[in-house]
């Protein structure tokens, strides 16, 4: 396990020496693989899904599914990115769209995934496998020649994880290089892969790890994207407030 965990380190590490705008033509590479490999897997799987699957709709009733469910939204932890890409944009005017576009392809993608899941959902439940999209892999089979082809998969997503992870520790650094006020951060670079190290160290076994993905890392990412969104949409208009008074103030003394 630590050598896995090392060769992810030194992927990052060796990735985090290039310009952002290097590491976001990778991702330029690699994800349309992983919406290609995830369209496959879907349309492959047609055989297999059963629509059954998705009744009842509601699950175990309207309270449970929206409220008690919203922990949930921590998986959509990816959109806190979108908080901090405007100052990688070229053109800061298309933030927007951007942004849109980022939302609608990512909502796409979860619906893609979440439709694999639950339409196998029989199938999935006696696998008791850790990811239920690869154990979807296994199911795919054309003919005698093409069978098993969940490692082609497994090694897209490693990819898709790399780069997610060179994305997030990039904009950290960035981050602590602007409150720091350091000049060059390529020495900061091998302190946050010791200590990105050290902490994937920490859970002792996945129960843990899947403990504070639950309850640490969900909760922290529905904090961050809610309601540091709102407050910052709160401050911003009394600011624009402040300066509307101020101005027309201004325009009254004289």
């Amino acid at each position: 396990m630590i050598f896995i965990i090392l060769t992810f380190i030194i992927a990052i590490c060796i990735t985090l020496h290039h310009r952002f705008s290097s590491i976001a033509k990778v991702n330029l590479l690699i994800i349309p693989l992983v919406v290609i490999s995830i369209i496959f897997l879907f349309v492959a799987n047609i055989k297999n899904f059963s629509l059954n699957n998705i009744f009842p709709i509601f699950g175990d009733g309207l309270f449970n599914t929206f409220v008690t469910g919203l922990g949930n939204l921590g998986a959509f932890g990816g959109i806190t990115l979108l908080y901090f890409l405007p100052p990688y944009l070229k053109e800061p005017q298309k933030m927007k769209k951007v942004y849109l576009t980022s939302i609608i392809l990512g909502t796409l993608y979860f619906i893609l995934c979440i439709s694999i899941i639950l339409l196998m959902f029989i199938s999935l439940m006696y696998t008791n496998q850790i990811m239920p999209l690869y154990s979807a892999a296994r199911h795919i089979e054309f003919g005698n020649f093409f069978q098993r082809l969940e490692s082609i998969f497994l090694l897209i997503w490693i990819l898709q994880m790399v780069c997610y992870l060179s994305i997030v520790a990039k904009i950290s650094i960035s981050i602590f290089k602007k409150i720091t006020n350091i000049s060059d951060e390529k020495p900061v670079i091998f302190v946050f892969g010791l200590l990105i190290f050290a902490i994937s160290l920490l859970p002792n076994n996945y129960a843990i790890s899947k403990f504070i993905e639950n309850y640490i890392y969900h909760y922290m990412v529905i904090i961050i994207s809610i309601f540091l969104g709102i407050s910052i949409l709160l401050l911003a208009y009394f600011k624009k407030r402040r300066k509307k008074e101020l101005n027309t103030n201004n325009e009254q003394n004289i």
